[in-house]
C-alpha cells in the first residue's frame, strides 16, 4: 500500500501538478532609515514631459500609496497638501516655498516630484525626478552610500550599482573643492552667469557651498571641526583643506562618537536632503524582472499576470513609484533583511 501511495505521488509530481507543493521565496524588505524624516507630505507632481494628458496628482497618489506601505513613514494625504497650498497661496516656486509648506503642514519633509518623460503606450516608459525638502533647514543632504556596511564583511554583498552610485556621489563632492579655478579671460566680467533653472525653479541640479574648515557642521554623516577643537600636529595648514581631529586615525578602528550633550549648530542650506532621478522602460529586462518579483508577492486576483501591469497605466505608474522609493532608500541604508516566504503557486 505504501508503494502505491508513493507511486501515485510521484506520478502527480511528474505530471506537472507542482501546485501541491509550496514555493520558497525571499521577499526583500524596506524600512525608513531616518527617524528625523518620519512624517512626510507629497505635493502633486509637475509635468515636464511632452505628454499633455499626464496627471501629476495621479503620480503623487501612487507615490503616497507606496511610501505609506514602507514601515517608519507617516504620509499626509495628497488632498490635504493641495488644500494647504490653496490656503497659503503657495505655488512651490522654489526651495523656500517647499520648506514653508512643510512647516505649515507640520511635517518633517515635503516631497517634490516631476515627470520628465512619459508614454502610456506599450512598451510604456516613465522618467521621474524626486526631491525631498526638510522642514528644518539645518538638515543637510544625505548622499547615496550613507548607511551601507562599508568596512565590514557585509560590504561584499552591496550591489554593484549601489557601489557605483556611492562612488560617483563622493567624486562629485570632492570635485567641488578640488576642481581648478582658472582665471577669467581678459575683458570678461568677473560676475558669474546665473545657474540654469528649470521651468519650476528648483527641480534642477544645484551645488551647495562647502563650509570652511573652521565652521562646525553635522549632517548625519560627516562631523567637521569647530573652533574649540584643536587640530592634530599632522594636520595641514592649508586653509583649503579641513583639519583632522586629534588622535586620528584611531588605532581601534571606527568608533562611533557618543551622543553630544549640546545640539549641533545650525548651518542652513536650501538644497534637498534626498534627490533621485531614474528612467523606467517596459522593454528593460531588469525592470520586467523586478516587476515579476513585485507581482509574485501581491495578492492580485486579476487575470493576466505581471505582463498586464505594462498594459494598465495606473499599475505601471504605481510600480515605477515603488521602484523609485526602493532605489532611493536602499542606496541610503533603508534595505532590511529579506523575509522568507512559503507561497502556494497560482493555479493557471
Amino acid at each position: 500500500m505504501r508503494l502505491r501511495w508513493l507511486a501515485l505521488l510521484s506520478a502527480l509530481m511528474l505530471s506537472g501538478c507542482g501546485i501541491l507543493l509550496p514555493e520558497l521565496a525571499y521577499q526583500p524588505t524596506l524600512n525608513n532609515p531616518y527617524p528625523e524624516l518620519a512624517k512626510v507630505a507629497i505635493a502633486p507632481f509637475f509635468n515636464l514631459s511632452t505628454e499633455p494628458t499626464l496627471d501629476g496628482r495621479k503620480f503623487a497618489q501612487a507615490y503616497f500609496n507606496e511610501l505609506q506601505l514602507t514601515p517608519g513613514f507617516e504620509v499626509v494625504p495628497v488632498g490635504a497638501v493641495e488644500q494647504a497650498m490653496r490656503e497659503t497661496n503657495n505655488r512651490l516656486a522654489g526651495p523656500e516655498d517647499a520648506r514653508r509648506l512643510a512647516q505649515y503642514l507640520q511635517v518633517d519633509a515635503l516631497v517634490i516630484g516631476a515627470v520628465t518623460d512619459y508614454s502610456p503606450y506599450y512598451p510604456p516608459r516613465c522618467a521621474m525626478l524626486v526631491e525631498w525638502y526638510a522642514a528644518n533647514p539645518g538638515y543637510h543632504p544625505i548622499p547615496p552610500g550613507y548607511g551601507l556596511p562599508w568596512g565590514t564583511p557585509e560590504e561584499q554583498q552591496i550591489p554593484g550599482p549601489l557601489v557605483f552610485e556611492a562612488e560617483m556621489a563622493l567624486a562629485k563632492e570632492q570635485l567641488k573643492t578640488q576642481t581648478p579655478k582658472c582665471p577669467a579671460p581678459s575683458g570678461d566680467s568677473d560676475q558669474k552667469p546665473p545657474a540654469p533653472r528649470t521651468a519650476h525653479g528648483f527641480l534642477g541640479p544645484r551645488l551647495q557651498p562647502i563650509p570652511t574648515p573652521g565652521n562646525a557642521r553635522t549632517d548625519g554623516n560627516v562631523r567637521r571641526l569647530s573652533h574649540e577643537e584643536p587640530a592634530s600636529a599632522s594636520a595641514t595648514t592649508d586653509s583649503t583643506r579641513p583639519a583632522l581631529p586629534r588622535d586620528w586615525p584611531d588605532p581601534r578602528g571606527f568608533i562611533p562618537p557618543p551622543p553630544s550633550a549640546q545640539a549641533s549648530p545650525c548651518c542652513p542650506q536650501n538644497g534637498p536632503v534626498m534627490r533621485h532621478t531614474q528612467t523606467y522602460n517596459g522593454q528593460d529586462s531588469r525592470f520586467t524582472e523586478a516587476l515579476s518579483s513585485y507581482y509574485f508577492f501581491q495578492d492580485d486576483a486579476r487575470f493576466g499576470g505581471w505582463q498586464n501591469y505594462l498594459q494598465r497605466s495606473d499599475d505601471f505608474i504605481r510600480f515605477c513609484c515603488h521602484m523609485h522609493i526602493w532605489e532611493m532608500l536602499s542606496a541610503r541604508g533603508g534595505a532590511g533583511e529579506s523575509r522568507v516566504v512559503w507561497r502556494w503557486p497560482r493555479i493557471r
